[in-house]
Order: structure tokens, then sequence, then C-alpha cells
């Protein structure tokens, strides 16, 4: 079977998070249908009250706690861990003050940082981290388009 060469994999996987967070950059191709439009921007474009918005028995704030957990934790399994997680800790978020609000986009974002250093510097690719990582990225775009659905609704 031929191998796929581990710098491009890298370089593929950090500009689909970067897409999935920042937005496509302008004048270019998108993975996505709405150009330009990222984690960041959503949730920037939101107000407390919006986060906090039950729909279908969920809140944005919700899915944006529980996308950011989940990639915080599948980071640590790539780097080794291997306690087991409480998943249900990641829903625990369900409404926002501006306060909170802010200090989870905060959160967010370096949730993003460490997911783009832990790419860079992941030394054993294998089978295994090439899921992880992949589960991470499908996993956030789902996400993203919840938390888009959901602002939507007014």
């Amino acid at each position: 079977m031929e191998q796929i060469d581990k710098e491009y994999f890298i370089k593929s996987l950090a500009y689909l998070f970067l897409e999935t967070f920042e937005g496509s950059p302008e004048g270019q191709g998108s993975a996505y249908l709405d150009r330009g439009v990222g984690i960041f921007s959503t949730l920037g474009a939101a107000s407390s009250e919006d986060a906090s918005r039950s729909v279908n028995g969920t809140t944005a704030a919700a899915q944006t706690e529980h996308a950011k957990f989940y990639i915080d934790r599948l980071c640590e399994f790539m780097n080794g861990r291997t306690e087991p997680i409480n998943w249900d800790q990641s829903w625990l978020i369900e409404t926002v003050d501006e306060e909170e609000w802010d200090a989870l986009r905060e959160s967010v974002r370096k949730a993003y940082e460490n997911t783009l250093k832990m790419i860079a510097d992941h030394a054993d690719w294998s089978e295994r981290s090439v899921g992880m990582a992949m589960a991470m990225l499908a996993h956030t775009a789902y996400h993203l388009g919840s938390i888009r659905q959901i602002l939507k609704t007014k």
C-alpha cells in the first residue's frame, strides 16, 4: 500500500482546521459551501443571549463547549492519555452570561491553537492518530453546522 507524504498530510489537515475555525482564505476555494465562515466568526457574531437560547433541547453555548472539550480530549489521547473520559462533562455548560461567553470563545481559540501545535509536533502518525485527527475535524465541522443552525433561529 502506498503511503502519503507525512508533511502533505499535516499541511492538509492543518488547512482544513484553519477553514473550520478561521474560515476559508479570501479568493480561495473552500471545503465548506459558505466561504469565509468559521467557528470564530460564527461565535464572534453571537451574543451570550443568542448562545444561551435553547433550540430543540440544545444551545450554541452547549455545542461550543462540547466541541472544544472533544478536541481537547482527543489531543490528550494523541499525546498518550489513557485514562477514560467522562463525556457527560462536555455538556455541562448550557447557558452563559456575557463574561462566560467571552471566556468560552477564548478557550475555543486556545483549543484550536493547541490542536494546530499538536498536529505540527505529533511524531507518530499511526492509523490510530490519523483516525483521531480526522474525527476531530469531522466532529468540529458537524458542531460548526449545528451552532450556525441554532444561531439562525430567532
